[in-house]
Parts: C-alpha cells; sequence; structure tokens
C-alpha cells in the first residue's frame, strides 16, 4: 500500500541541498577572487561576511567558506577579532613575492617555447592590442586582467599545472599591490616587455625569453618598495 500525505498537511521546511550550498560557495569563491587578482579591491580594504553575501545575492554559510579558502591563499586576511581584509603588503612580502614570480614565470615560459605554434603569438598579440586598449583608457582593472590573461595563455602552453597554480596564487596575493602600483605609474604605454616576450617566442629564443618574462613579472613591483 502507497501512504501519501493529506493535501492540508503541513510542508516540511525547504533545506538547501548540499551540492546547492556547494555551488553557492564556489561561485562567490570564484567571484571575489577575481576582483581580488584584477585588482577590483585596494590594499587593507575591509570585508564583511554579511556584506559579501548581500553582494552576491548568498547566506552567511557560502560567504564564509569562500572568505576561508581566501584566508587559505594569502588572498584575505583575518584578524584575531574576526576582521576580514585584503592584504597590504610590506616591503619584505612584495620582495618575497617579485621573487616567486622571478622564479616560476620564466620556468612556464621556457617550457611553452616548444608548443609556441603562430596560432598562439597571434593570439598573443591580439591580447596584448587589449593591453594597450585598456592602457589607454587608463582602466586599471581592465589593464590588471588583460596583462594577466597574456602571462596565463603563454603559460598554459607549459603543461605544468602544479607550477601554474602557484603562479596563480602569488598573482591572487598581488592583485590589490599591483592596483596601488598601477595608480602611481600613470603608465601611458604598454609593458614594453610584452614585446621582448613576443620577439623571443618568434626567435625559438629560450634564454631571452627567460630575461624579458622576469623582467616583466618583477620591474614594476620592486618599484613599490621604499
Amino acid at each position: 500500500m502507497t501512504l501519501t500525505a493529506r493535501p492540508d498537511a503541513p510542508r516540511a521546511p525547504d533545506i538547501a541541498r548540499p551540492e546547492q550550498t556547494g555551488a553557492a560557495h564556489d561561485r562567490v569563491y570564484r567571484a571575489l577572487r577575481g576582483q581580488i587578482m584584477h585588482g577590483e579591491l585596494t590594499p587593507g580594504q575591509s570585508l564583511t561576511l554579511r556584506g559579501i553575501g548581500k553582494s552576491f545575492g548568498v547566506s552567511m554559510t557560502p560567504a564564509r567558506e569562500a572568505v576561508r579558502r581566501l584566508v587559505a591563499e594569502g588572498a584575505l586576511s583575518l584578524s584575531a577579532s574576526g576582521r576580514v581584509s585584503t592584504p597590504a603588503l610590506s616591503n619584505e612580502r612584495i620582495e618575497e613575492l617579485a621573487t616567486l614570480r622571478a622564479l616560476l614565470e620564466p620556468e612556464l615560459a621556457s617550457r611553452a617555447l616548444p608548443r609556441a605554434h603562430f596560432a598562439l603569438i597571434d593570439r598573443l598579440e591580439a591580447i596584448n592590442a587589449s593591453v594597450s586598449q585598456m592602457v589607454g583608457r587608463h582602466d586599471a582593472t581592465g589593464y590588471l586582467r588583460t596583462n594577466l590573461e597574456f602571462h596565463r595563455t603563454l603559460y598554459l602552453r607549459a603543461q605544468a599545472p602544479a607550477i601554474l597554480a602557484m603562479a596563480e596564487t602569488v598573482w591572487l596575493q598581488l592583485g590589490p599591490t599591483m592596483r596601488a602600483l598601477y595608480a602611481r605609474l600613470r603608465r601611458t604605454d604598454p609593458p614594453q616587455h610584452h614585446r621582448l616576450i613576443l620577439a623571443a617566442l618568434k626567435a625559438g629564443d629560450e634564454p631571452g625569453l627567460r630575461l624579458a618574462v622576469r623582467a616583466d613579472v618583477t620591474q614594476g613591483l620592486r618599484m613599490l618598495k621604499g
């Protein structure tokens, strides 16, 4: 015999399924991660779980889980009092992260070089044109986004996901600081080292490629010190 609920029986309260909560948490994490990496938040900017939840239309639980992941990656800081903020990097920390970029990214570029076919170079040139447009518009977040897209597009050809993941974690920690750097430099020209990177790729020049990438990823950061 099959039992059915009476029409007038009270309904059980709606409970979010675990996969729904997980999807919400992942959506908030990815969106907030992108904002931090692309410099949409300033160094030392305070955040609240309530504010994050309201911005993304989620409850406190997905917001808390997203923040927890970003704190673990060094993209956000959590004080003993529970205050959440983007990191304000010291000179020593900037130097450390610049050193990591100088180690990781030339290696990724070197590994990508044997797979740098003409279609990839054409794609990089198109992205670099977008970088130039963002510079012309004085669009800081657009500049950071397209600049990272240039590097990521090249590094994906390295087929070294563990190294790339480490590089992206460094980018994430540097995002707000890079925004501050852009404002200080008042850049009017696209990065000159991108042209050197493209030239080295076309020539198959591995030492030149390493040198151009290292200069590109460290020169600006070290201007922040002092």
